[in-house]
């Protein structure tokens, strides 16, 4: 259940312009301060996730694994995406709470 709440949460934000997509926009949105949590795909290269989790560290934002793929995020939002930013204070907080619970149940995009 919490795993839909996760999906939709995403599609919501991606709906009301409030996710950016990809590494330039992300960057962009950090260097600028929109950015209130950014996400990870868990098949992201790992030179990338270094590259932006080092700006996320000297820009003060915080950074979680979503527990999709690029290929499930594409799925979810329209976009085969490994990095996205929320730029709602609220969503951010929401998602990052959700992930933390997805990651204690063990969730999954297509369920059991």
């Amino acid at each position: 259940m919490k795993a839909d709440t996760l999906q939709q949460t995403l599609t919501f934000c991606k709906r009301i312009g409030k996710l950016s997509l990809g590494f330039d926009a992300v960057k962009a949105d950090i260097q600028l301060g929109k950015a209130c949590l950014v996400l990870f795909a868990t098949d992201l290269s790992p030179k990338t996730r270094n590259q932006i989790e080092y700006l996320c560290q000297a820009c003060a934002v915080p950074s979680a694994s979503l527990p999709y793929t690029m290929d499930e995020c594409w799925y979810l939002i329209g976009k085969r995406v490994g990095i996205l930013a929320v730029q709602e204070e609220a969503f951010a907080q929401k998602l990052a709470s959700l992930i933390q619970n997805s990651e204690k149940e063990g969730g999954c995009l297509y369920g059991d």
